[in-house]
């Protein structure tokens, strides 16, 4: 299929590359004013119908490493789990993440370093049983409040790719991502990879409290998706205001 993206590619070398697997997304809808308190000055909350949404984002990475040098197996593939809403700056729709667990405290430390973003240590382990993916992250992170997600989940029927104009298309045709350095600058980091094979998906949840210290809550009427593999690239973050 080809790309779904709504900007050219950027023109200079990418610097990271990346593989996705399993992942699922687990949507909430809320007013657009209880997001819009928890973002800086200078980044607006984006809607789709009147209403913002935050994601709860588990997944394994696999081939993370810079661009034209191998993986190592063990910096380069461990599990993240990300919780995310979406933003637009200068008419280009992107993500703002509240918070990325990762089990790799190099790889932690590196992408709060080099992309300013808000990774945390966290204990996690990820399998697939019987059709399910089984997924545990505890976080771990010194300074920062604990955090919990115990869950299992499996994609439902066949593939799709997300029409434009709909719910699953605005949630996931996103290129790049926002985040705040520690002068308070907004950053872009612009991101390519094909359009998501989604599935629906079925999910049991024994523990979540990922987004307990937003002050908010995860109730059952949610939205799921689900993507087997994706391979992104990714550029270093530019500063944008």
């Amino acid at each position: 299929m080809e790309s779904d993206r709504t900007w050219p590619v950027p023109t200079r070398p990418f610097s990271m590359r990346m593989r996705w697997h399993e992942v699922l997304f687990t949507h909430w809808c809320f007013h657009p004013k209880d997001i819009d308190r928890l973002l800086p000055d200078g980044v607006r909350v984006d809607t789709f119908d009147g209403k913002a949404w935050i994601a709860v984002v588990p997944f394994r990475m696999t081939d993370v490493a810079p661009r034209q040098t191998p993986a190592i197996p063990w910096i380069s593939a461990f599990p993240e789990l990300n919780v995310r809403t979406y933003v637009t700056l200068q008419g280009k729709p992107g993500v703002w993440f509240f918070s990325l667990e990762a089990s790799n405290p190099i790889a932690v430390r590196a992408a709060r370093r080099c992309f300013h973003l808000p990774y945390m240590d966290a204990v996690m382990s990820t399998r697939e049983r019987n059709g399910w993916v089984e997924y545990n992250s505890h976080r771990t992170h010194r300074g920062e409040p604990t955090a919990d997600y115990v869950a299992r989940y499996r994609p439902l029927g066949e593939s799709f790719f997300a029409q434009v104009g709909t719910l699953e298309y605005w949630l996931t045709a996103r290129y790049c991502l926002y985040a705040s350095d520690r002068h308070g600058r907004i950053l872009r980091g612009e991101i390519d990879h094909p359009p998501w094979p989604l599935h629906y998906a079925e999910l049991e949840t024994s523990k979540n409290t990922m987004l307990d210290w937003l002050s908010l809550s995860c109730d059952s009427n949610h939205h799921l998706l689900f993507s087997r593999d994706l391979r992104v690239v990714a550029w270093t973050n530019e500063q944008v205001s």
